[in-house]
């Protein structure tokens, strides 16, 4: 017998001990029996450490917790608004196949809502996820988006009880969880309870600024937009632009319709008096952007004078000088050129201990994230995610199959 056969036998004989203690205080039903298969009892048995009383502790206090929530008969019918609004669903699967869940819970939802509503709203979007899971995936991810909260308290009340029950009535099953724009109190608070959370070390706070130059994934085409942007559309105004003339208090600009015209455009004055702008009795080859337009806006050469043109430059070269000369440098200077300050050890000591593929701690959980990115940013659609569901999460609609179902007959037509 070799080796892994040998661990196998052990592993067999760990998982048949801990049935047998739980069936000797209880017997169990057929629905927990299917709960409690081999992989389901090796899970409890490596998060106890491979110890066969502490893991069949777990199971039974498991057990009676599925029960007193009753997992076997949640459906969707009961939580329709939570998932008419995206409150929690599952996004879809990720490379490896495991499947992953979005938590988007808005800050007055725990002050309508008790703490026992939201914990069967969390177990019934862990059922969906786990009912998706292929054969041989056991594991899936959790994405936390604060970006609805203002306070670090109440969603450390939302996060942290999750992580509880997902460790102690579901070991072994979190892969990664992600925390998205948390408050800015919630990484001081994070660092006092990690400590007391068990699935504290995969468990990361990410910002969702650190990834605004990749927007752009090939797969968000195939999804339709669920809501209506906010963004200016100029398509939707209708154009007021006129081709042809164009006036004002000052002067005129008409377009000319002839487009091999070697002048497309023509200025004239509308205002008469000669107060204003000079001679109105220019004509058009007279007229220029200089003598057309406001004094306001005019350069100092076409306020003044025509025949101060001259005058009115030299004083302006006297008051402000053109391009700066470059300082007299003495040959002495010249002589001794500046010294390269000598780098310093008390500037940055991490210098000469740092290895050449040292990757930061904030890189490393921003790549770790790169993967559920899309997820995150892919818009909400109910119907993708009720056709996730399986009998009876789905409720009555995924009870009753399609080809089960009569057409309606009325009473005449029956007799």
């Amino acid at each position: 017998m070799g080796k892994k056969e040998q661990a196998d036998h052990k592993d067999n004989t760990k998982v048949e001990a801990v049935l047998g203690l739980i069936r000797k205080q209880t017997p169990l039903t057929v629905k927990q029996e299917k709960f409690c298969n081999y992989a389901c009892v090796e899970r409890f048995l490596k998060a106890k450490g491979d110890n066969v009383k502490k893991a069949a502790k777990q199971l039974r206090t498991c057990l009676s917790w599925r029960e007193s929530i009753g997992t076997e008969h949640l459906i969707a019918d009961e939580f329709s608004a939570e998932l008419s609004d995206g409150l929690a669903y599952v996004a879809g699967h990720d490379d490896e196949s495991r499947p992953v869940m979005i938590f988007r819970m808005k800050q007055d939802y725990q002050k309508l809502h008790s703490q026992k509503m939201f914990t069967r709203l969390l177990v019934f979007t862990l059922e969906v996820a786990i009912s998706t899971m292929p054969k041989n995936v056991q594991q899936f991810v959790m994405l936390f988006d604060a970006s609805f909260y203002r306070s670090a308290s109440a969603f450390m009340n939302l996060v942290v009880p999750a992580l509880k029950i997902v460790g102690e009535y579901y070991p072994g099953r979190l892969y990664k969880a992600f925390v998205i724009d948390p408050p800015s109190l919630f990484a001081y608070l994070w660092k006092g309870v990690r400590a007391f959370v068990e699935l504290s070390t995969v468990t990361t706070i990410v910002s969702s600024l650190d990834f605004e130059e990749s927007l752009d994934f090939h797969d968000m085409a195939a999804y339709p937009r669920a809501c209506s942007s906010l963004r200016f559309d100029p398509s939707t105004i209708k154009s007021t632009d006129k081709i042809g003339s164009c006036s004002s208090s000052r002067f005129s600009f008409t377009v000319s319709h002839h487009f091999d015209s070697l002048k497309p455009w023509y200025l004239s004055l509308t205002d008469t008096p000669a107060s204003k702008v000079g001679p109105t009795n220019m004509g058009p080859a007279l007229i220029s952007p200089l003598n057309a337009r406001s004094l306001s806006f005019a350069s100092p050469v076409a306020r003044a004078p025509r025949g101060d043109i001259s005058g009115r430059l030299a004083t302006r070269k006297s008051l402000f000088p053109s391009t700066p000369l470059p300082q007299r440098v003495t040959p002495r200077e010249m002589a001794t050129p500046k010294r390269t300050p000598l780098p310093s050890f008390l500037q940055s000591p991490a210098v000469f201990f740092r290895k050449e593929g040292h990757v930061s701690r904030a890189d490393r959980c921003r790549e770790s994230f790169m993967p559920f990115l899309k997820f995150y940013r892919r818009p909400y659609d109910e119907m993708i995610y009720r056709s996730k569901m399986r009998p009876p999460l789905g409720g009555l609609i995924s009870i009753v199959s399609p080809h089960i179902r009569r057409r309606h007959v009325s009473v005449s037509q029956r007799f």
